[in-house]
């Protein structure tokens, strides 16, 4: 579920090094970024300064986050309440606030070291996104899609939006360290990536009906589904996106995430290499929207896409290009 804000948000970002957390798994640490320390600038070795780098950054940053209201800014402050500033990233062409959208600009803020605007984003998200009753089935994710002034458009979650809630959560905790409440970064790092593989069954009402809503990933194949909404088994917990498959992610989790779960994601980021290359068409390299979980395209009716490469299919070339530059472990990365 992305949209052309997504594309415009990425444009700004640059891949940050990362500090780990101590673990006791025994994990290869490839030949990448992460393990030599050394990650490329780009625009540096196209010949440009630093200093020039860091104006065409900041001036990106300033007019998505600080620019006119009617026509260049995405990043709207909303006031505040008893954890402070509150601010919210629009989806301009859908004008909704999705989840992605709010994680993308947490993960852009992180980067850029803007916490002022990371703590006003995950205030927002956790204030208005962020579904903590207990009788709800989605109790512990995020509304995928809000209107402008908060409400839900719909009360069930999309897997991308958690992915990168939990690891701009993660940088934050490692660039700013962990405050209080929902300033707790790792904590709550931790929780909603937890929650991504361990929520229960839940069945209950929502503003679209009864839903039934579960874990994130397929247990089975060791994949993030669709969505986690449905029968078991069924629905959009029945097949897979490849944009959402974030193999350069889960290695994190694997060192920085509970210790229970980290098997389990350094066997999914794995299994996220190998579907890429079975998703992806072996002439054109490119995947389409929806997958099946042996890569196979998926035809739906909800989204007529569904089986070519969409709106949300361009992300997967990232996510492998980013997990070869921080990971080096998958040669075939390099054909794709």
């Amino acid at each position: 579920m992305t949209t052309l804000l997504t594309r415009t948000l990425f444009c700004v970002v640059l891949l940050a090094q990362t500090t780990a957390w101590s673990q006791n798994l025994t994990l290869n640490d490839g030949r990448g970024a992460y393990a030599t320390k050394k990650y490329r600038n780009l625009f540096l070795e196209l010949g440009h300064t630093q200093a020039e780098i860091d104006a065409k950054i900041n001036q990106a940053f300033q007019q998505l986050f600080h620019g006119d209201s009617a026509t260049q800014r995405v990043y709207f402050p909303v006031g505040s309440n008893e954890n402070g500033p509150l601010a919210y990233m629009l989806d301009v062409n859908n004008n909704d606030i999705r989840s992605e959208g709010m994680s993308y600009g947490m993960m852009i803020a992180v980067q850029l070291d803007k916490k002022a605007e990371f703590d006003a984003l995950w205030n927002y998200a956790m204030t208005y996104s962020y579904i903590s009753d207990p009788g709800h089935p989605s109790e512990g994710y995020f509304a995928w899609s809000l209107k402008r002034d908060g409400t839900p458009n719909s009360e069930t979650p999309a897997p991308d939006g958690e992915e990168y809630f939990v690891t701009a959560l993660y940088f934050a905790s490692a660039r700013w360290g962990d405050g209080e409440g929902i300033y707790n970064y790792k904590a709550w790092a931790d929780k909603i990536l937890s929650t991504m593989r361990h929520h229960p069954e839940k069945t209950g009402p929502t503003i679209r009906g009864n839903q039934t809503v579960g874990p994130m990933v397929n247990e089975e194949h060791k994949m993030i589904l669709f969505v986690p909404n449905g029968p078991p088994n069924g629905g959009g917990r029945a097949f897979t996106d490849p944009s959402y498959h974030l193999p350069h992610f889960y290695e994190l989790w694997a060192r920085w995430g509970p210790e229970e779960d980290r098997a389990f994601w350094a066997a999914a980021a794995d299994s996220s290499r190998n579907y890429f290359v079975k998703a992806t068409h072996p002439k054109t390299g490119l995947a389409p929207d929806y997958g099946h979980f042996d890569g196979r395209p998926v035809e739906h009716r909800f989204n007529q896409n569904a089986k070519r490469f969409a709106y949300d299919s361009w992300r997967t070339a990232m996510n492998w290009s980013v997990d070869w530059s921080w990971w080096r472990k998958d040669p075939r990365q390099q054909e794709l």
